[in-house]
């Protein structure tokens, strides 16, 4: 077995040779991945099904098992996000800014790939599929690391990137898998900082606070995703009702599913028992202020009294916290402090406080009258996305294409200096 350290210097030759490599080649070797993977689809699911057999043995919950779980129809969805990235415009190369200084210097600032970019996950097996495509087409080589819940899968999908590779004229290199699931191996590529230019964890609050904590190298990340629906006073009942039960119950695993609902006083009365009616008859717990429970009490609706804590819990689940606030600035203020800065929606048809919410609200992605669930690389049109991010520094939000790539100057001029001539 190669140690961590020989992939991480493969990679970082592989990545020299890949950033120089045109749109076409490496559209090619997307299209191979994509047909491989149709092509192996028994053997990847054989190998998922090993992986599901031992994740139930130990217990693993519902939504982590959803997460994990492959069939012939994700494998057809994931190849097919593959050809959606082949189609996506190649950012490399890309002419950011230019200017021509008085002097006669041509300056362009050109977008280039990052170099190499580990990218620790766990459950999802089509992360290692998406993330491969993606680093590939911005000119990245990528370092995998699975969990080792989809240990098996993940190997499986490796060789079928390896097969692509090669058969497309490819290095082999550019995309490799750290073939263990020992917590060394992450230890180490943690500090390959020689090598590896940015790590990108997916996965729990538990994994990303641990690379943060123990890496060398730049983190991209978020820690969760704490999501608040705030339905303002000037909001459609409607819409409010629609946007609500999407944001929550779509799909709850998932961290741009809605955690927290408040509410506006002055439709509270009216709207909580409505909206509280629709999410209990979908499976939601429904976990309420003192306010809040007040009201549901009075309508007989059933709630578990919400600790302060609930209110900053990613549930993964099928629970909301719920509270009431007195203007949009209070909404603001709820969010700021009991968010995780990933995806927050008002729900109003007035224009000045939806305007005041997406302004006010710290978040990376901010919604008037949308649901959360749209935080998402393919909904954006960026493509299969690597990750979200909360961070404020290169990237925020979900990262494509763009946000994988890194710039630099190209200065062209004929013969001037700084000082006078020698000449």
């Amino acid at each position: 077995m190669d140690s961590v350290l020989q992939i991480a210097k493969r990679a970082r030759e592989a990545s020299y040779n890949l950033a120089t490599r045109p749109a076409e080649m490496k559209n090619l070797a997307l299209k191979r991945i994509a047909e491989v993977l149709v092509e192996r689809a028994d053997h990847v699911i054989s190998q998922n099904a090993i992986d599901l057999e031992h994740a139930k043995n130990k217990g693993l919950s519902k939504a982590m098992l959803e997460r994990l779980a492959l069939s012939h129809e994700k494998i057809q969805g994931i190849a097919k996000g593959v050809y959606e990235v082949c189609d996506l415009h190649d950012p490399v190369g890309e002419i950011m800014e230019s200017a021509v200084r008085p002097n006669g210097l041509k300056i362009e600032k050109v977008r280039t790939p990052i170099g190499v970019i580990g990218i620790i996950y766990e459950s999802r097996p089509n992360v290692t599929i998406d993330c491969a495509a993606l680093c590939l087409k911005s000119g990245n080589a990528c370092i995998l690391r699975g969990g080792s819940e989809a240990f098996n899968t993940n190997m499986a999908l490796a060789e079928v990137i390896a097969i692509a590779l090669k058969g497309s004229g490819m290095d082999e290199a550019c995309v490799q898998i750290i073939p263990t699931a020992d917590r060394s191996a992450l230890n180490e590529l943690l500090k390959l900082d020689q090598y590896v230019d940015c790590i990108i964890p997916r996965g729990g609050e538990g994994l990303i606070r641990f690379v943060v904590e123990n890496s060398t190298i730049p983190v991209v990340k978020h820690y969760k995703g704490v999501c608040t629906v705030y339905v303002d006073k000037f909001a459609n009942p409607v819409t409010a009702d629609i946007l609500t039960v999407d944001s929550k119950t779509q799909r709850p695993s998932v961290c741009n599913a809605a955690e927290n609902l408040i509410v506006h006083a002055d439709i509270a009365e009216k709207f909580l028992p409505q909206i509280a009616k629709l999410l209990a008859e979908r499976g939601v717990e429904l976990r309420a202020s003192e306010r809040a429970g007040a009201i549901l009490k009075r309508s007989g609706i059933e709630f578990v009294k919400a600790a302060e804590e609930d209110f900053s819990t990613e549930y993964i689940d099928l629970i909301i916290a719920i509270d009431i606030v007195g203007s949009v600035d209070d909404a603001i203020a709820f969010i700021n402090k009991y968010g995780s800065h990933h995806s927050d929606l008002i729900v109003t048809e007035a224009r000045e406080p939806a305007e005041k919410f997406l302004n006010g609200v710290d978040s990376a992605t901010v919604y008037w009258n949308a649901s959360t669930r749209f935080t998402d690389g393919f909904e954006f049109g960026f493509g299969a996305e690597i990750g979200i991010s909360t961070d404020k520094l290169h990237a925020r939000g979900p990262m494509g294409l763009k946000e994988l790539c890194s710039y630099k100057y190209k200065i062209r001029g004929d013969g001037q200096t700084k000082g006078k001539p020698i000449m």
